[in-house]
């Protein structure tokens, strides 16, 4: 990986796309999301990455990396996975989405309002990311930042490297993938973190310009495939946060996917177009309470540093397990409670 903040045109191949000419000459499909974006000649998906050149589907972001950081996994949100470890994080230009409040409009929107012909970031290869992420120490190495499935090129050459040679890959994600996107990169991610953003389809429709079914079909997928499973959701006063919906967002990850999946309820800050005001305590407390109360073991309160709800306790016994201030950890656990010896889920305790 190169240094730098030049921008060139790094367009190339891209991958999980036909040609549709029966229909349209130069006429493509793009099959890497849900979207299954149509996209004629000289046009781009909903992504604004993703651009038809004469009848061939090319890329913007297999080259370019737009943020690239050395984190806590604590970060991403992860809590169950490999606890107190640091992960190489990355992330390109573009996203799939269009969340009214999203907090990293900068670099999710922006090549689609300006409509440029290359992104901005620093060269990026697989080899020199990887190369990177192990004289840093890290133990993975996370996509994340924007929507990784734009960067699906990058990622899974970049993750199948780093898999031979011993580190984690790591997705966080709107959970919005085709079915053949998730299955391409079964064997080389390791963890994900999925939002889900609400329990209400017109939520998704109105605030996100997607919709709700397919990602709940994709964190079953994800669970399927073994893959390690925690899940955020943004709390936004006034449009996610009603306690019938809550509970029944809860009661779906408990009876959907298992009740010792993590749930983080992290609190929204104005951002991008919605400009309401921030979640109050008292309301992220209450939603840490429906989710216990719907029967989910492991519910954390985010971007609240120093609250309570950010700690691991065993949901047998009540011991601190893990204590946490922001992303200063303190572990007490080998992956076994020390007070009653119930096993604690999750990957890389010890």
């Amino acid at each position: 990986m190169t240094a730098g903040s030049s921008m060139q045109t790094d367009n190339c191949d891209a991958l999980l796309w036909e040609a549709l000419p029966e229909e349209k000459p130069g006429l493509v499909r793009c099959r890497l999301c849900r979207h299954f974006c149509r996209i004629a000649p000289g046009g781009r998906g909903i992504c604004g990455v993703r651009e038809n050149i004469d009848g061939r589907l090319r890329t913007l972001t297999a080259r370019r990396a737009a943020a690239v950081n050395l984190d806590p996994v604590e970060k991403k949100p992860l809590y169950h996975f490999y606890p107190g470890s640091y992960t190489l994080s990355l992330g390109t230009e573009g996203c799939n989405f269009s969340c009214l409040f999203c907090q990293n409009h900068a670099l999710a929107h922006i090549i689609k309002t300006e409509k440029r012909s290359a992104c901005r970031g620093q060269p990026a290869d697989p080899a020199g990311i990887v190369g990177a992420a192990l004289r840093s120490g890290a133990g993975s190495i996370s996509y994340t930042y924007s929507e990784p499935t734009v960067f699906f090129e990058l990622m899974l050459k970049t993750a199948s490297l780093a898999a031979e040679h011993g580190l984690k890959n790591i997705m966080v994600s709107n959970g919005w993938q085709s079915e053949e996107c998730l299955l391409a990169l079964k064997d080389c991610i390791h963890a994900v973190n999925f939002d889900l953003k609400a329990f209400s389809e017109n939520f998704y429709r109105k605030m996100c310009g997607a919709s709700l079914e397919p990602v709940l079909d994709n964190l079953r997928r994800a669970v399927e495939l073994g893959w390690w499973l925690e899940i955020t959701t943004l709390l936004i006063p006034g449009e996610n946060d009603s306690d019938e919906e809550l509970y029944s967002l809860a009661s779906f990850i408990r009876s959907q996917l298992g009740r010792d999946v993590p749930w983080h309820i992290s609190r929204y800050h104005p951002a991008y177009k919605l400009k309401i005001p921030p979640t109050s305590t008292r309301s992220l407390e209450r939603a840490l309470q429906i989710g216990r109360e719907a029967g989910l073991h492991y519910v954390y309160i985010g971007n609240l540093a120093g609250h309570e709800g950010e700690n691991t306790c065993c949901p047998g016994c009540g011991w601190l397990l893990v204590r946490r201030v922001g992303y200063d950890v303190e572990i007490h656990t080998d992956g076994a409670c020390p007070g009653c010896g119930e096993t604690i889920p999750g990957r890389g305790w010890s």
